[in-house]
């Protein structure tokens, strides 16, 4: 007898970085790490999954920045430059450490990881892992859902409704036009949930959202069942909350599983282990060292004396895990189960990025995991949110708190001193924006096309992602100027637009640099 459920939800996201001005652009790595080290391992462990005949199920959001970059020609050519330079790499490696065995090893494995991503991405998906998602979610065992268009933080645009509307209406409009159907639930970014966001949200034919676990413990009225079954909002928004206990056992930096000494060290890498002269032409052009991915090291635990990874001890440890995961979630569904006298969902949303880029066998626990659960016990099903919805559709009424996964739980990640300075410049666009989109509901040719870019650019400078990145202190400098260079240029824009006097040569320009949804209509910013 199925006692309860649990829910996986991956939120796969990474901010637009696309320059086509620059070769070797440094922040265009992340794509390609991404790829190489959670999507291609994801999609690989889905697939076994489904050719042993295991009966699995995950929602995942892809995000419009990632499907527009997964999809984009020039990245997809410079990721297979990526991946060319680092199996010339691992070659060099094996050839260096041939006589230290405990690292040969482990180069040929990189050699061989790097080969199989080149042939997965070119010779199996033509280069489109959006298409190995898709044909996934055709079998029912994964479910894609939306995101808003650029990753916005949304409680902080109340103060324009018409960016909110915008952040949706782009988002689930590019979902539509990458997956080919409409999509049942969003990802609000960063879980960021403010009431505000539902009318956006039914009006473009959302079910549901995932909150942060205070968004339903604070609810109004209290939820009778805490975040082990969803609620409805008095406008129909279903909302899942996510589960504390889980999310510890993964994510804590003291408890979670990724610190497991026997897993890989994320922090030492070849990029920063070997010689400048040896290195040179894998490392940043400026000379300075870069993460390459390959990476000889195991955590071993809080110590500068790392010992040599071994991955056949690394896939027992995820083995263990996996078999510790399930166990709790027994004890958990069943008590659970006794006291609420009805089946519980257990909802564990995780970044997608954390399997595989930050915890190197996240991809191989997810599978030993899911086979697990498929034969190894009976108290709970995994299943999709939109499955649990159309099973038990009665829920309790009730308003979700406002609330985020950020640090302390609501906006303080977004807004604090290091980069409050943004939001006077976003808000003021924002109305300028919505001027422009009432000023001209009939617009046509260059002034049509520079109204589409001046929301291009407020979008993409609304990105939660440049804030978030100023407020942690890393790669702050290229934060800070995404954010002036997209402002800069609506900025620029809006006034061409106001004074009908539009440079076509430089607008073609910035629409080629930032090609992002071709087909945005700047009509979503109108107030009527």
């Amino acid at each position: 007898m199925t006692k309860g459920y649990v829910a996986f939800v991956l939120h796969a996201h990474l901010p637009y970085v696309r320059h086509p001005e620059q070769d070797n652009y440094l922040e265009e790595r992340w794509l390609f790490e991404a790829i190489s080290e959670t999507y291609i391992p994801l999609i690989a462990s889905f697939n076994l999954l489904l050719k042993e005949n295991i009966d699995f199920r995950v929602t995942m959001s892809l995000t419009p920045p990632l499907l527009s970059m997964l999809t984009d020609p020039l990245l997809q050519e410079r990721y297979i430059r990526y991946l060319e330079k680092l199996i010339e790499l691992s070659d060099k490696e094996i050839e260096r450490t041939k006589y230290q065995p405990e690292f040969h090893s482990l180069a040929v494995m990189y050699r061989n990881k790097y080969s199989q991503d080149l042939s997965t991405f070119r010779d199996q998906y033509s280069c489109n892992l959006v298409t190995a998602f898709k044909e996934i979610q055709e079998t029912g065992k994964l479910e894609i859902i939306a995101c808003a268009a650029t990753h916005g933080y949304l409680p902080l645009m109340e103060v324009c409704p018409q960016s909110i509307r915008a952040q949706i209406s782009v988002g689930v409009k590019s979902y539509e036009r990458y997956l080919g159907c409409k999509p049942r639930g969003i990802w609000l970014p960063e879980c960021g949930y403010i009431p505000a966001v539902e009318e956006a949200l039914k009006e473009y034919g959302i079910e549901y959202i995932i909150t942060e676990s205070h968004g339903i413990l604070y609810a109004n009225p209290r939820p009778v069942f805490g975040t082990y079954l969803p609620i409805v909002s008095p406008n129909g928004i279903v909302a899942f909350g996510r589960d504390i206990e889980s999310s510890r056992q993964v994510w804590s930096a003291s408890e979670g599983y990724p610190g497991d000494f026997d897993y890989r060290e994320f922090y030492r890498d070849i990029g920063f282990d070997l010689d400048y002269n040896y290195m040179k032409e894998y490392i940043s052009s400026d000379g300075k060292p870069i993460h390459t991915g390959i990476k000889y090291y195991r955590i071993s635990g809080k110590t500068d004396d790392k010992q040599p990874y071994n991955p056949d001890w690394a896939k027992s440890k995820a083995e263990i895990h996996a078999g510790n995961f399930m166990f709790n979630r027994e004890n958990q569904i069943q008590y659970l189960h006794d006291k609420l006298g009805k089946p519980p969902i257990i909802v564990c949303p995780y970044d997608a990025e954390l399997f595989g880029h930050w915890w190197y066998e996240g991809p191989y626990w997810l599978y030993s995991l899911f086979k697990k659960i498929h034969y190894d016990q009976q108290v709970f099903k995994l299943i999709t949110l939109s499955e649990f919805i159309d099973a038990y559709p009665v829920m309790q009424v009730s308003t979700p708190c406002s609330s985020s996964w950020g640090h302390k739980g609501y906006n303080e990640v977004w807004l604090n001193p290091t980069n409050d300075w943004i939001y006077k410049h976003l808000h003021k666009s924002s109305e300028r924006m919505v001027e422009l989109a009432n000023e001209n509901t009939e617009a046509e040719g260059l002034t049509r096309d520079a109204l589409n870019q001046a929301a291009r650019e407020l979008l993409l400078a609304q990105s939660s992602d440049w804030a978030f990145i100023i407020r942690s202190g890393t790669m702050v400098q290229y934060a800070e100027k995404r954010t002036k260079d997209h402002i800069g240029r609506f900025t620029r824009l809006y006034h061409d637009i106001k004074e009908k006097s539009i440079d076509e040569g430089w607008l073609r320009d910035i629409e080629y640099k930032d090609n992002i949804f071709p087909e945005l209509d700047y009509k979503a910013y109108c107030s009527t």
